[in-house]
């Protein structure tokens, strides 16, 4: 499934997700020109496990959990995690101001870094890439606005279906396949890389619990998840 849209407008500009969305994709295209310099450049700056507590400086030990937010593996690794940004992003930003969704955006980045580097202490794999701040953007969205929906691509076979999916459903299934995928990576070898499934379960779920704590002052959608679900019983 591939987002297109969801259908809960902004309500002001979101500043800081398009900053987000324009410092990744300078950092991509600044990677593409470094050719040959391009793996020591992820070592420097992405987040490798077996290097946390070998006595590094403290700077040293800390910088690379911001730095490798902004690091993309490719064009399909950046666009895509630019399209779950854009889409979701800017509802996040909204509900909880340009400062807050700074904030938290870091610390979902930082909570589903540790996520990742607890099921693989000894990995000498540098972890890079934006999903799992992301990640937490989704957990606080299912939480604000469970009941907008998502304009959502579903190829059947040779046809393509256009869908519009209730917001709780699409995240739903998305978190649900990253837990399974996740489980399945732990019978894979220590030292293959892959996509850091935990990360995004740990920032899904980061994001999740710290939305409430983040929430604007006054902001009056009344679309939030246990407000829906209090109407049901």
């Amino acid at each position: 499934m591939i987002p297109i849209r969801d259908t809960i407008p902004s309500r002001s500009f979101p500043i800081v997700n398009t900053i987000f969305i324009v410092v990744n994709t300078i950092v991509f295209f600044y990677e593409i020109s470094l050719g040959n310099s391009l793996d020591s450049f992820i070592k420097a700056f992405g987040l490798i496990p077996d290097r946390l507590g070998e006595g590094r400086a403290f700077v040293s030990q800390t910088y690379p959990f911001f730095t490798s937010m902004f690091i993309h593996g490719g064009w399909f690794h950046l666009i895509g995690n630019m399209l779950y940004l854009y889409i979701f992003g800017d509802n996040v930003e909204d509900k909880m101001g340009h400062f807050k969704y700074l904030a938290f955006y870091l610390i979902a980045g930082i909570a589903a870094a540790f996520s990742q580097i607890l099921t693989n202490l000894h990995s000498g794999i540098p972890m890079v890439g934006a999903s799992g701040a992301i990640s937490g953007v989704l957990g606080a969205y299912i939480l604000y606005f469970p009941r907008s929906r998502v304009l959502t691509i579903i190829p059947i076979f040779l046809i393509i279906q256009f869908v519009e999916i209730p917001a709780y459903l699409f995240l739903l299934f998305w978190f649900v396949m990253q837990f399974f995928s996740g489980v399945a990576s732990l019978a894979l070898a220590k030292s293959a890389g892959g996509v850091a499934f935990w990360a995004h379960v740990g920032g899904f779920v980061a994001g999740f619990i710290l939305a409430k704590l983040f929430e604007k002052k006054g902001y009056h959608h009344d679309t939030g998840l246990f407000r829906t679900m209090s109407k049901r019983n």
